[in-house]
């Protein structure tokens, strides 16, 4: 496999490394059109590796990239399957309608706009990629570095209260997550993520409190990074007060939050986990209702359109947590088909709100009479983002929403997944007419008065001018996904199926003659249920997955 794909895994995290350099050489304001340039050919570049990718995770096994040609567990791995390759897709498509919008002068607000941004696609694409628990806190503490500079960008009072309290939020989660890779490192000897499966699954029963807790201090860390309830009150302010191409970018943070649950739920932690089986099992689906609801009675109670989208972003994440939660092939199928469309719409909306605010003037997004918005495609645009943010008919979110409940009568909370599902569409429906109606149903004429604090822009100089471009790229992106939702459902069904058989990764990760004799890892072998494997001794092994 690695004849054939040669050094391309490796490719979504050393491009944008690269492309970074570059434009820091350059300088954003000696030759802002040349790095704009470099960031905008760097994000179409990772659209074309990963569809390469994509289609070839369709076709066979997972593909590993050992880097330096270490074998796991003891070097450091790179592991592409299809849910990899979906989020890497997912994250360039993301970041080309963020780069784009911000070369329209967004990024002229502050310094550094566009290296930033590609340390940050860097730190995701590593995080999706990397297939070893301290690698994973190594990217994930790049790309929040990264998204603090992003969120702080173009400056002002309120941006930086939301970034402060972001910094927090994350730095303790960061913490947590050094102590429970801490605890599973001195209990397993590993971190390499296929052979903690091994070592979960064959731990002595003495062992369990410790796994056990350090699981759970693992997902407390990811629920902090996915905006769960009651971890995610950092997010409304952050993402509302940030500039509009940093909030469609930031969309995809909480995914990475969500892929890394999802994640740990099928491979260390699954029902062949021995001590650690099902250690959340029960949790994720209620957690998903409260989020789901508090985060859909947000929405109704926002003034602002920045911070409905942002509430928005929390619905997602809720309604994701009740399709995945019951680790049905249908649920995880319907919660990853509505990841890829929730992100595309909250992402599109964000776009819009900076559209919108910049021809506000001073009321920027707010929920205020304000003059009548001149461009035609705004009122159409903004209702077909509506109408796929809100899952209603015929656009794509209809379609995962369908799926998610029919994957929530699998698990015992059946009647609290569709009351929370329905009524949140129905909320978020009353929440964008009313934002609607607002906006374009009750102009005043000449403007009207600004209130103190009004105007979720915090920039103190002239609004960037309008970017209809990429805009008009993400409604595309969703009419092509509500098109193509038979294929897309189908790669997401295998997806699905791939993450709850979690034995095909780990034996393509951990091969045969390294871990045992053929019959243990054997193709058809159930490789999580056997007791032949070692538990090894929990003393550290010099280049265990870069520790």
């Amino acid at each position: 496999m690695i004849q054939v794909l040669g050094h391309l895994p490796v490719v979504p995290v050393v491009l944008p490394l690269v492309s970074a350099a570059v434009i820091l050489a350059l300088g954003d304001r000696r030759r802002p059109g040349a790095c704009r340039a470099v960031s905008i050919g760097s994000c179409v570049s990772l659209v074309l590796a990963a569809l390469y990718l994509l289609g070839w995770s369709a076709t066979g096994e997972p593909a590993v990239y050992s880097v330096a040609d270490w074998p796991a567990p003891y070097g450091i791995v790179i592991v592409l399957d299809r849910l990899a390759a979906l989020m890497l897709l997912l994250t360039a498509l993301i970041a080309v309608a963020a780069a784009w919008f911000a070369a329209h002068g967004w990024d002229a607000r502050g310094r550094h706009f566009h290296a930033l941004l590609q340390l940050q696609l860097m730190g995701l694409n590593g995080a999706f990629l990397t297939g070893d628990l301290f690698n994973l806190f190594v990217f994930f503490e790049l790309l929040l570095i990264a998204s603090y500079g992003m969120m702080l960008h173009g400056g002002g009072e309120r941006r930086q209260r939301a970034t402060l309290h972001y910094i927090v939020c994350n730095l303790v989660a960061s913490a947590l997550f050094l102590v429970s890779v801490s605890l599973l490192y001195g209990v397993t000897g590993t971190l390499n993520m296929a052979d903690l499966a091994l070592q979960v699954a064959a731990a002595p029963a003495e062992d369990a409190a410790l796994i056990r807790s350090a699981g759970l201090v693992l997902l407390v860390v990811f629920a902090v990074k996915a905006a769960v309830l009651p971890l995610g009150f950092w997010l409304r302010d952050g993402y509302a007060n940030a500039s509009p191409p940093v909030a469609c970018l930031f969309a995809m943070m909480t995914k990475v939050g969500i892929y890394s649950i999802v994640r740990a739920c099928t491979l260390m932690f699954g029902e062949d986990a021995g001590v650690g089986t099902d250690l959340v099992g029960e949790w994720l689906v209620p957690l998903g209702i409260a989020t789901l609801v508090m985060a859909s009675i947000a929405a109704l109670a926002s003034r602002n359109l920045a911070e409905l989208v942002a509430c928005m972003v929390v619905t997602s994440v809720g309604s994701m947590l009740i399709g995945a939660g019951v680790f049905s092939a249908e649920g995880l199928s319907a919660a990853l088909f509505y990841m890829v469309h929730s992100t595309f719409a909250v992402g599109l909306l964000f776009l819009l709100a900076g559209e919108i605010a910049h021809e506000r003037g001073a009321l920027g997004s707010d929920l205020l009479p304000g003059p009548m918005l001149k461009p035609w495609h705004l009122a159409p645009l903004f209702f077909f983002a509506a109408v796929a943010a809100a899952g209603l008919p015929p656009v794509s979110g209809f379609i995962a929403k369908v799926g998610i409940l029919q994957g929530a009568t699998g698990g015992s909370w059946v009647a609290g997944s569709w009351v929370a599902v329905l009524a949140s569409s129905l909320l978020l429906v009353i929440a964008l007419a009313r934002a609607g109606s607002m906006l374009f149903w009750r102009p005043v004429e000449g403007g009207a008065a600004v209130p103190a604090g009004a105007g979720a822009d915090v920039g103190a100089t002239m609004m960037p001018r309008a970017s209809t471009g990429p805009v008009w790229f993400l409604a595309a992106v969703l009419l092509l996904l509500t098109v193509g939702a038979r294929p897309v459902q189908s790669f997401m069904d295998a997806t699905a199926t791939q993450l709850l058989q979690p034995a095909g990764y780990v034996d393509t990760v951990i091969r045969p003659e390294r871990m045992g004799p053929p019959d243990i890892l054997s193709p058809g072998a159930d490789r999580l249920r056997t007791q032949a494997v070692p538990v090894r001794d929990a003393r550290p092994v010099a280049g265990t997955g870069g520790t």
